[in-house]
């Protein structure tokens, strides 16, 4: 069998098991199927998610829904401004054998799994958000002078406030880039929202079924990098996350006089990635500049900024994004 005929029959087995996926994360969190979409693609693309929205909206609902449908061994920490970097990590405790011998112990703690809900996370200080840096980039943690390693695969799916609630603190810039997407969670719809009130106040609710496991999944992530990606696409991502750049020569008036910073690398990589993830979620094993449109506001949002004077005329980072990415299209400049 060709190598192309190997991956074709490789992308038909996983978008099977991706429909499956979807059917059974929906039975749980219902409605909003951009919200799923985007968080199965994170996990697809072996990245990391943050779930912006007000409490109540199903967030935690959402993460344990998926931990358990793509076989996830899953572990949460609820944040609190008194959590400390230890109370995620681990520590070394001193412990005493039979015979009076003393060593210190390792005692992991919930970052070793496959899936960590980070509840809340911007309750914690920027101290204790900081203790997440190295394992989302790296798959590993540095304790005690001793490096470990977490067991593939990782994924850091957290749930966040909108930033002007009070006790909430900012995440670091430097943490908000390890997310691959910002995922806004709105209100549903008037008829979504009376699907939730009768399927969750009932006697019974539906269970998470599992679809995945940790083979197939990591089968699926690799299927993603193995991808093939026209140079017209190519060409898109580095036109769109060039000319979002104020400093760069292709960037617009209105970019310059409104963006402070722009995104870097790391946010082509991820376009690169989530586009190949929602091609295949759709059924196709070839991505367009259409999927680059589709995730380029939750790739880039959080991976930049707004000058002070363009936060105070209600300028919205969604919007630039979105305008420029049209107007490249337009333009053509891919071709």
């Amino acid at each position: 069998m060709s190598s192309d005929a190997s991956l074709s029959a490789k992308a038909d087995s996983v978008m099977i098991s991706l429909e499956k996926a979807k059917t059974a994360t929906s039975a749980r969190f219902i409605g909003q199927p951009d919200v799923v979409g985007l968080a199965l693609g994170a996990i697809l693309s072996g990245g990391h998610a943050l779930l912006v929205g007000v409490p109540g909206l199903g967030k935690t609902r959402l993460v344990e829904t998926l931990g358990a449908v793509m076989g996830l061994a899953t572990n949460r920490v609820q944040f609190t401004p008194d959590l400390m970097p230890a109370d995620i990590l681990g520590s070394e405790v001193l412990e005493t054998g039979s015979k009076g011998s003393r060593q210190f112990k390792f005692i992991q703690g919930p970052i070793f799994c496959q899936l960590l809900m980070a509840d809340e996370i911007n309750r914690a200080s920027p101290r204790t958000q900081s203790a997440l840096l190295q394992a989302m980039e790296e798959k590993q943690v540095s304790i005690a002078g001793q490096t470990r390693v977490l067991s593939p695969p990782f994924h850091v799916l957290a749930t966040q406030n909108p930033i002007e609630q009070e006790g909430t603190y900012p995440l670091p810039e430097a943490q908000l880039d390890r997310f691959l997407v910002q995922i806004q969670v709105g209100y549903p719809d008037r008829s979504t929202e009376k699907d939730i009130l009768i399927a969750t106040t009932g006697v019974l609710q539906g269970e998470a079924v599992k679809v995945f496991d940790t083979d197939t999944l990591i089968d699926a992530q690799t299927l993603i990098r193995r991808m093939p990606v026209g140079e017209t696409v190519v060409n898109f991502i580095l036109e769109l996350v060039r000319a979002l750049r104020p400093e760069d020569e292709t960037s617009s008036d209105e970019v310059r006089s409104t963006i402070a910073w722009g995104p870097g690398t790391r946010a082509a990589q991820g376009l690169m990635l989530m586009c190949r993830a929602n091609a295949l979620l759709a059924g196709r094993l070839s991505p367009s500049i259409g999927d680059v449109l589709k995730v380029s506001g939750p790739v880039l949002m959080h991976r930049m900024s707004l000058r002070f004077s363009a936060r105070a005329q209600g300028v919205s980072l969604e919007q630039i994004i979105s305008e420029t990415a049209n107007i490249l299209d337009d333009k053509g400049v891919a071709a």
